[in-house]
């Protein structure tokens, strides 16, 4: 009985012993190692920078006073349509002491003048009445009277003028009326009623009431690196994508390229604005990020094939070519090929001619397969 236990013990472990073997020897056998097969195809292929940028108006205007003083009035709102000469704010004038004083002095003064020219005109007057005196003296004294009226008046309206703002000959143009001086649309006010405003003068740029653009005349304005802007041009067309508009698409041709770099967190870049065609850019808005896409390069209906089937050794570029075998087998031949234009993806396939669109070139591997 013992003998038989001895027995079935030794086949148990000879049968385990064996198995192990021929599970080794099978998993120890080499895989054949397969690969997708691509042929190349007739495309057009471009070669694109991308511009980062914001959508402006080409002219953006800042309607400043002619006079200080303090807003009574905002005759607009943002998105506003203005014409050239449209009032939009009325400002209430807060006189200077000094400009006040020297205009009531002024009129103290041509009141004097007055007096004294009436009187000495009316005095030649009686003795030219009486044969006394010459017209010549009459006429001279005449004028200077008229003049000293006209002094007065202008007095009294520069006194009305510093303490109100308005003129008595140009009310129309008085300068507490703050006028468009241009046709487009209200893009900010940035002041309320009650504000101190300042007229622009050589030690003040002044308060800004309003700033008013033409929304039809839109310009891309965007940066480039100095690496790529001597392949743009004046000229060129672009494509303009707004972030904010989804699947926006606008067309643009650039207009100009900054002849000076600009520093760009340590890199040099140049500023690049382009045009935008007028019917497409109803929807757009002043500040709008966008993005402008540049071709620089184009090859139309050429053989291509994925840039990720070249193999690159030294100077050379390979790939490689189904050359019999079966689906379990493939054999390649490495064959040296030019390349041209590049998109990143695809690149031009400009030589050998024994590489047609009926070729099979290896790609990546497939699920490796147990002979």
């Amino acid at each position: 009985m013992k003998k038989f236990f001895r027995i079935l013990m030794w086949t148990v472990i000879a049968a385990i012993f064996i198995g192990t073997f021929v599970y080794l020897f099978i998993n120890s056998k080499g895989r054949e190692t397969t690969y997708e097969l691509v042929s190349p195809t007739t495309s057009t292929i471009e070669r694109t920078t991308v511009l980062t940028g914001n959508v402006e108006p080409r002219d953006e205007i800042e309607i400043k006073p002619q006079i200080s003083g303090i807003i009574s009035e905002i005759l607009v709102e943002p998105g506003d349509h203005v014409n050239n000469g449209d009032i939009i704010a009325k400002i209430k004038v807060i006189p200077e002491a000094t400009q006040l004083s020297s205009a009531e002095n002024r009129i103290r003064v041509a009141k004097i003048s007055l007096e004294e020219a009436r009187q000495t005109y009316e005095r030649t007057k009686t003795l030219y009445d009486k044969k006394y005196e010459s017209r010549e003296k009459l006429e001279a004294d005449l004028a200077a009277y008229e003049r000293a009226k006209q002094e007065l008046d202008q007095a009294n309206d520069q006194l009305r003028i510093v303490r109100d703002g308005v003129s008595a000959f140009d009310t129309q143009g008085s300068n507490t009326l703050v006028r468009a001086t241009v046709t487009g649309i209200v893009l900010e006010v940035p002041v309320k009623v009650g504000s101190s405003v300042i007229q622009s003068n050589t030690f003040n740029d002044g308060t800004t009431i309003a700033k008013i653009a033409d929304m039809t005349d839109l310009i891309f304005k965007g940066k480039i690196d100095e690496t790529e802007v001597d392949l743009l041009s004046e000229g060129m067309n672009v494509r303009i994508s707004v972030g904010a508009i989804q699947g926006s698409d606008y067309p643009a041709v650039i207009e100009k390229i900054a002849p000076m770099a600009t520093d760009d967190n340590g890199t040099n870049t140049f500023e690049v604005k382009a045009a935008l065609s007028t019917p497409q850019t109803a929807k757009l808005r002043a500040g709008y990020s966008a993005n402008a896409t540049v071709i620089l390069e184009k090859a139309e209906d050429v053989l291509s094939i994925p840039e990720r089937l070249l193999e690159y050794a030294n100077d050379s570029v390979f790939v490689y070519v189904l050359n019999g075998g079966d689906d379990k087998h493939q054999v390649f031949e490495k064959v040296a090929v030019q390349t041209g234009l590049s998109n990143g993806i695809d690149v031009e396939l400009r030589g050998p001619d024994s590489i047609t669109a009926d070729s099979r070139l290896r790609g990546n591997k497939a699920d490796d397969k147990k002979e």
